[in-house]
């Protein structure tokens, strides 16, 4: 029987344009990228565009609903869907959230490793269908978090706070490799973060890994 007559048969064609929709949201990609959102906005809005000013995702969620899924957009018109995110569990310190492209192909995973998160981040990526990380998300100066966590709940002192201190966070293979690394930048009134390429990756493990260091800033964003 040819597989074109096989009902339990995947689509080839789907597999062909799920595929195409993210390499073709990554084609001609110039970093360092800019990850910005509004932190006094009732719905959290997020935008990430690269060096040219080229926008490569946006989301915008109630923040109460953020936590549970999640839409990408490739722009502030919403007219065209790139991925969703959902997590496994509501609100848990160890919920995994679950990266899907617009046709429903996986992309990979993020989870927050527990307590281990309080003072300094520390997140698991994994490629579809891994039980086991394939990259690490760390916070590389955890002091800087700590100070802009404490100053950020004292009035006036707090607005400044965002302005002072740069938490950094690098991903890496497990082997130990560097990917990418995710910066805070100087703002007011607005989170703003710049994201540097530093290894080569497959355009799925590169969707995967800007889409943990989204979901990683929501989570964290009360702590700077």
């Amino acid at each position: 029987m040819d597989a074109t007559d096989n009902p339990y048969a995947t689509p080839a064609a789907e597999i062909v344009r799920s595929s195409d929709d993210i390499a073709k949201a990554l084609a001609g990609l110039r970093y360092p990228l800019n990850l910005s959102f509004k932190i006094l906005a009732l719905a959290s809005q997020a935008t990430m565009t690269d060096s040219a000013g080229r926008t490569i995702l946006y989301t915008r969620q109630k923040i109460l609903k953020f936590k549970e899924h999640v839409e990408i957009f490739t722009d502030a018109s919403k007219a065209t869907k790139l991925a969703e995110i959902r997590a496994n569990k509501v609100i848990d310190w160890s919920a995994r959230y679950f990266f899907t492209d617009a046709g429903g192909g996986d992309i990979g995973s993020v989870g927050r490793k527990g307590w281990r998160s309080l003072w300094r981040a520390h997140y698991n990526a994994f490629n579809p269908g891994d039980t086991e990380p394939d990259f690490t998300i760390r916070e590389e100066n955890a002091g800087a978090k700590v100070m802009d966590s404490l100053l950020g709940e004292i009035p006036l002192v707090g607005m400044l706070s965002g302005y002072f201190f740069h938490p950094r966070y690098l991903a890496s293979r497990m082997e130990g490799a560097e990917m990418m690394r995710l910066e805070k930048k100087p703002a007011f009134f607005e989170g703003k973060f710049e994201i540097q390429k530093l290894g080569e990756m497959t355009p799925r493990e590169e969707m995967n890994l800007l889409l943990s260091f989204l979901m990683m800033v929501l989570l964290e964003r009360r702590r700077g």
